[in-house]
């Protein structure tokens, strides 16, 4: 018999939003879908009143790949998340990620969270190089976006 709270375990792909602000171009969307597996997502969508959490893998690539270009702000705070899958070095990201916050470039190269308080722009986030494979996380208050 299912639970009451059985709609509240989510483990069904739901495909993210149309994006194309963040896509581009046809080449810049295919280099993605070869660098990213999305995995589960949560928002007001899959479960009224919910905040967002948006999760994906990164794998090595041969190029870099930028997945979100455009620098932008939210009404809300955003944690992001970078962590590597070095099993021997759990701080070891695995390659190497630009991330940009309040303007300034950061080079990420170990697993991180970061904070991005509400209204400070940030992004782009490039994928410069992934040597392991890397997991990847965002969430919310707000709607995903």
């Amino acid at each position: 018999m299912a639970g009451k709270y059985e709609k509240n375990i989510i483990t069904d792909f739901r495909p993210e939003p149309d994006r194309p602000k963040f896509y581009g171009n046809e080449e810049r969307k295919k280099n993605m879908d070869d660098a990213v597996t999305r995995m589960i997502r949560l928002d007001e969508d899959v479960i009224s009143g919910s905040f967002f959490v948006t999760s994906s893998w990164y794998w090595p690539q041969s190029t870099p790949t930028e997945f979100v270009g455009e620098s932008h702000t939210h009404p809300f705070d955003e944690v992001v998340a970078f962590f590597g899958t070095d099993t021997d070095n759990p701080n070891n990201l695995c390659g190497e990620i630009e991330f940009w916050l309040g303007g300034e470039q950061y080079i990420l190269t170990k697993s991180c969270i970061i904070f991005a308080p509400k209204e400070v722009e940030h992004c782009p986030l490039i994928v410069r190089r992934v040597d392991k494979p890397i997991f990847h996380f965002a969430t919310g208050p707000g709607k995903y976006s």
